[in-house]
């Protein structure tokens, strides 16, 4: 239960945290203008999340009177800290997170109210082409993975024991490496290098990236093999909750808008309107991500968090030996919004 213990310790600071801000996060300042600010704390930022870029670029929140402060976290921990101690209104996040943080008994704690992506959208890199890439090849190997813990690792993890592979003694699986730096470490490493890896699981663009460098192959998408998994949700503290209900609901609508809008417009029409979050890449590289996370039908057509798809999270924390027993769903999930706005 390594990850639960780290959040154990995190949420013993955020205790003290709370204590000392619990007269400074209040009402969110208005704009009369802008309308209310609402900061957004997301876990990274990616193009695995184009409907939340493309409300924001098509200025959906504003038309419903929302000033979006949008918040790179760099990490569930950070953006769950953020979270907790009113740095962020909204966190945007894997909902193991939450589910972490209550069972540490937080008060305020955060509830699930959208759900975002239904599978994971990490994919499976080489060192070397493989035209027909079967999951045991991994037997053997040495991977870089995600942090333990992290939706990342405990899918990669899910699919493995899928195909009858013992993550813990079939293959060597390094955790050890920073989110958002093994693409850097994978293409950086020489053969006969201690950390020279003969795979590593990315995001994009990292996964194109390296495929651009020609430092690794795409061999298999998480995403597709993993099947439905609710993999990114928002939530917001249970005070939050309480006193922000039209900003709440007014934030879902204008996600739910972006939803809409990836459904029924091509991978070029979305790169197009995303561009702006992503000056650092390309159009055509873009609308290529775009395109593979369209295809293997990452985004769900509304944003409301079901049951069965939160059982399913809880089964694969408990997969992963991160989870002993199911929490309530009712009290970490709240579709009050994400009904009203679905079509």
């Amino acid at each position: 239960m390594k990850t639960r213990k780290s959040f154990a310790a995190l949420f013993t600071v955020l205790l003290l945290i709370m204590t000392v801000m619990s007269g400074c996060a209040g009402n969110s300042d208005k704009n009369s203008k802008k309308g209310t600010k609402v900061t957004l704390n997301e876990v990274a930022h990616s193009i695995f999340y184009a409907p939340m870029y493309v409300a924001i670029e098509e200025d959906y929140f504003s038309d419903e009177g929302i000033n979006l402060e949008l918040v790179t976290g760099y990490g569930a921990d950070k953006t769950m800290t953020a979270l907790l101690t009113g740095e962020a209104d909204i966190g945007f996040m894997g909902s193991e997170a939450s589910i972490y943080t209550y069972l540490q008994g937080a008060q305020d704690y955060a509830v699930n109210f959208a759900q975002l992506t239904q599978r994971a959208g990490n994919f499976l890199v080489s060192r070397k082409p493989i035209d027909d890439f079967k999951w045991d090849m991994l037997k053997g190997s040495y991977v870089l993975g995600g942090r333990k813990g992290g939706m990342p690792q405990m899918v990669f993890e899910y699919i493995l024991k899928m195909n009858g592979i013992n993550p813990d003694t079939d293959l060597d699986i390094d955790t050890s490496i920073d989110f958002g730096s093994t693409a850097a470490a994978f293409a950086g490493a020489k053969e006969g290098d201690a950390g020279y890896a003969d795979f590593t699981v990315e995001f994009e663009p990292h996964a194109t990236s390296l495929e651009a460098q020609e430092k690794g192959y795409i061999v298999a998408s998480l995403g597709t093999d993993s099947g439905y998994v609710p993999y990114t949700a928002f939530c917001a503290r249970k005070s939050y909750f309480a006193e922000h209900q039209d900003i709440l609901l007014g934030f879902t609508k204008a996600l739910q808008k972006g939803m809409d809008y990836v459904s029924s417009h091509t991978a070029e029409e979305i790169a197009s309107v995303i561009q702006n979050q992503f000056s650092e890449t390309d159009l055509e590289t873009i609308t290529t991500i775009v395109s593979r996370y369209k295809n293997q039908d990452t985004w769900k057509s509304d944003l409301v968090f079901t049951e069965d798809s939160f059982v399913l999270l809880q089964n694969i924390l408990m997969e992963a030996g991160e989870l002993e027993n199911y929490v309530p769903y009712e009290d970490l999930v709240d579709n009050t919004f994400s009904k009203k706005v679905k079509h």
